[in-house]
């Protein structure tokens, strides 16, 4: 299904509302993960799960949920926005920052709210994030909406931090050259992913806004959405997202190759929308489809003018997929 432009009866962004409850959730480890929770108290219950992985610190997705109707939970992942340790610090050790500790985490939040059930809302890293906790917890599932729908796979991160490169080979070259001549022609993520946890802070810095540059260079013709949002990061925020980002790909991210692919049969009775834009570069259309090919309580919803970061009729789906599941529509 293809969505070019938003309806003129989709539902338009809500107010932005300030959390009434928030606070620092110890996950051990010497972890403590910020949450927060906004909108109705005895509304639906909805999980906002941040991409990245090591983007926290963002609380725009609460204007796609309709406050009065939906108890709204944010939370930044180990090591970003306002969790604590902060990855930018290079003395925070990232050897308890898994994708298995954030799913443990995910479900030590809710709880700690006391939720049954809730519907999960993310997209890129956090629609990893999401299969991956719903596979493991599916019975504290409601339902799922992806945007951008990312798995994770290797041949994903091949992609994006080499295969992509035949489409913008000045930028690569830049990528490429800024780790030492003999890694340019093997994996450029550890090769990063070393670079960023040097003793040496110019290194470190020199790194992190190399990665960042390529990352705007692949979603710089998204004109609807957010060309540039990598390298505007403010200097720590972009620190932790590079050192997060490095050690979860460069691992590929602690799951099995094709794994959520492989046991989509557990989110079975589950209904969910992958809303996918046609124009992204950064994670192509064909995964979003291979899941919904496996999964028969998915529907795809894609796009046609949106890459990766978004654009208003993408804003506009999201909104109305999660309005759908609050019986709103």
């Amino acid at each position: 299904m293809s969505t070019p432009e938003p309806r003129s009866d989709a539902p338009q962004p809500f107010p932005d509302v300030e959390p009434y409850a928030h606070g620092l959730l110890d996950v051990g480890n010497g972890q403590r993960i910020y949450w927060e929770t906004s909108g109705n108290p005895n509304g639906k219950p909805a999980l906002v799960v941040h991409g990245g992985p090591g983007g926290g610190g963002r609380r725009g997705a609460r204007k796609s949920f309709d406050p009065a109707a939906y108890r709204i939970v944010l939370f930044d992942q180990r090591g970003c926005g306002e969790s604590l340790p902060h990855a930018s610090d290079p003395a925070v050790e990232l050897a308890h920052n898994t994708t298995h500790h954030l799913i443990a985490d995910m479900e030590r939040l809710r709880e700690h709210l006391g939720i049954d059930r809730w519907l999960l809302y993310g997209g890129s890293w956090g629609a990893t994030l999401i299969l991956a906790y719903a596979q493991r917890f599916p019975e504290r599932v409601g339902e799922i909406v992806l945007a951008g729908v990312t798995m994770t796979r290797q041949e994903e991160i091949d992609w994006l931090y080499r295969d992509v490169a035949r489409l913008l080979p000045e930028q690569w070259e830049t990528f490429r050259t800024g780790v030492p001549l003999a890694d340019r022609y093997g994996d450029l993520v550890e090769a990063y992913r070393r670079l960023v946890e040097s003793p040496d802070a110019a290194t470190r810095e020199s790194a992190a806004r190399r990665w960042c540059a390529w990352e705007d260079a692949v979603i710089a013709h998204e004109n609807l959405g957010s060309p540039g949002q990598y390298s505007a990061k403010p200097d720590a925020a972009r620190m932790a997202f590079v050192r997060i980002c490095t050690h979860y790909f460069a691992n590929a991210a602690w799951l099995e190759d094709g794994q959520l692919l492989r046991d989509v049969h557990r989110l079975t009775g589950i209904p969910g929308v992958l809303i996918h834009g046609r124009l992204d570069l950064s994670a192509p259309l064909y995964t979003a489809w291979q899941l919904a090919q496996a999964w028969p309580e998915a529907e795809l919803r894609v796009i046609d003018d949106s890459g990766h970061t978004g654009s208003p009729a993408m804003g506009a789906a999201i909104r109305r997929a999660i309005a759908e599941f609050a019986g709103q529509l």
